[in-house]
């Protein structure tokens, strides 16, 4: 399958910085509000010069892109040896889980980001993030290791279908204060059950795949 890359080598070298920059303004996001943080606080906190931030971000939409990176990491990390193994709807969940997982502890702070980002008035900010909605789902496909190939009939009804259920599970996991996100998780895998035997009925790898078992 084609890859998609995040970064390169040279990006990376400065993650451990950028890391703190997101940290201190995520930990000021949880005290004072997402849209009460500025650029210049978070460099005056963390004692660096703002000159020195300003090289690595623009703003704070741009803190917000690399907090959700964080998010694609969380769905690419290793998996357990047996993944492959693993019912395509079981892979999707265990990756769409990660997602979310990643954001829990912050996830008021993280649901205004994205209020941030969607504020209609700024298409500086939620025109980039539809792009990002479709980066993310192809990351899902990648990190389930989804068989279609792009640009198939089987993948343009796996991204529209994917793309429906993680902002579905998204507008779930927002309001989702019960115990380890229960309420997402089931909501996820009834809608991942409900898909499977929709999809069963759409050509692509999958029938391949089990013709063939058949004729062994």
């Amino acid at each position: 399958m084609t890859m998609i890359a995040i970064q390169d080598s040279s990006e990376l070298q400065g993650s451990a910085f950028a890391d703190r920059v997101v940290d201190e303004a995520v930990r000021q996001a949880e005290i004072y509000g997402w849209r009460a943080v500025r650029l210049s606080e978070v460099a005056r906190s963390l004692d660096l010069p703002m000159s020195v931030v300003l090289e690595r971000f623009r703003g704070m939409d741009d803190v917000a892109n690399a907090w959700f990176q964080r998010g694609w990491r969380a769905m690419l990390a290793g998996k357990p040896d047996t993944f492959d193994d693993w019912p395509e709807r079981v892979r999707i969940e265990h990756c769409l889980q990660a997602w979310f997982d990643t954001y829990t502890a912050h996830r008021q702070v993280t649901v205004d980001m994205l209020k941030a980002k969607a504020h209609l008035p700024h298409p500086h900010t939620w025109v980039p993030m539809v792009f990002d909605l479709s980066r993310t789902v192809q990351w899902l496909r990648e990190a389930a290791r989804l068989e279609a190939r792009y640009g198939t009939r089987r993948a343009q009804v796996e991204e529209m279908a994917l793309t429906s259920l993680f902002l579905a599970a998204l507008a779930v996991w927002s309001t989702d204060t019960s115990e380890g996100q229960r309420r997402t998780r089931r909501f996820i895998e009834k809608r991942l059950k409900r898909g499977e035997s929709c999809m069963k009925w759409v050509p692509g790898v999958a029938h391949r795949r089990h013709h063939a078992e058949a004729q062994l």
